[in-house]
């Protein structure tokens, strides 16, 4: 006699759209601003930093951190709040939550949103404006070429071992 109990199915990880993803992405760069207020507003006080060209790559290095810490905590628990608004949860490949190890991985890879376009600007010496379509434009082909992954996942997350995946209350949308 089997006593055993049946094991559950996996639940289906529905991964949101490109529109989704890209919202929360949004609206996670506006969350940002205040994270980069008031890390700003640390770094330079406790740094008596008078000018803002004084330090900047100091502070530049102390952002990178602050980021970090604010991702790599966030993820593990699941979600920052932008997700939470817009539905999405970040998981591993069976669905379980991620380790802070796996949360670091992804923030390192996520640069990969920036580093390429930021580097080509600054090896061909563009101006603002410049830069700033550069970055733009390469944003755009990185949201884009997750249309090429199987789950239509981020190349980033596919990289990191993770994935996005639509709340269960959100999918029957």
């Amino acid at each position: 006699m089997n006593t055993t109990a049946p094991e559950s199915p996996q639940p289906t990880l529905l991964t949101p759209s490109l529109y989704r993803r890209m919202a929360c992405w949004l609206y996670e760069g506006l969350l940002m601003f205040g994270v980069v207020f008031i890390a700003g507003y640390l770094f330079g006080t406790l740094s008596q930093t008078r000018n803002a060209m004084d330090n900047r790559h100091w502070l530049q290095g102390f952002l990178f951190v602050v980021f970090g810490i604010y991702f790599v905590w966030l993820w593990a628990k699941g979600q920052t709040l932008a997700m939470k608004t817009w539905e999405i949860k970040v998981v591993d490949p069976q669905g379980r939550p991620i380790s802070q190890a796996r949360a670091l991985l992804r923030y390192v890879l996520s640069w990969l949103w920036f580093l390429p376009a930021l580097g080509a600007a600054s090896l061909f010496h563009l101006s603002g404006p410049e830069s700033v379509v550069i970055v733009l434009g390469w944003v755009a082909v990185w949201a884009i070429l997750s249309r090429f992954h199987p789950q239509r996942q981020f190349w980033h997350d596919a990289l990191a071992g993770t994935r996005l995946v639509a709340m269960p209350h959100a999918a029957k949308r």
